[in-house]
């Protein structure tokens, strides 16, 4: 399955934005600090970017053998902030069930 770079991003995003929105309203804030990502990445071809390449995100599976020669590992640290700026908080409260909450689009079950 390829996945974009920036969708894998995205993906940590939408999970801080979904964090943010649940506690909502609760008396418990976290502020999120730096997150640090790593990627083995495979750079293609594109006729339809604008560089002529886009990265993909590779399992670990593909970065072994033949294919090392062709992956990168790419590192980066982010910091989320609010859209105005400010930091980003997550909150929570003790009386939330346990458990990630709906992964639905998130997370492909085991076969």
């Amino acid at each position: 399955m390829d996945v974009e770079l920036a969708d894998a991003v995205e993906v940590i995003r939408a999970e801080l934005m979904e964090a943010a929105a649940r506690g909502a309203g609760s008396g418990v804030e976290f502020k999120v600090g730096p997150i640090e990502m790593e990627f083995a990445l495979e750079m293609r071809v594109d006729a339809t970017a604008r560089a002529g390449f886009k990265a993909w995100v590779v399992s670990a599976e593909a970065g072994g053998g033949a294919a090392r020669a062709t992956t990168q590992r790419v590192k980066f640290t982010v910091t989320p902030q609010a859209a105005g700026g400010g930091d980003l908080l997550i909150a929570g409260s003790a009386g939330r069930a346990e458990g990630p909450g709906a992964t639905a689009g998130y997370i492909e079950p085991c076969a």
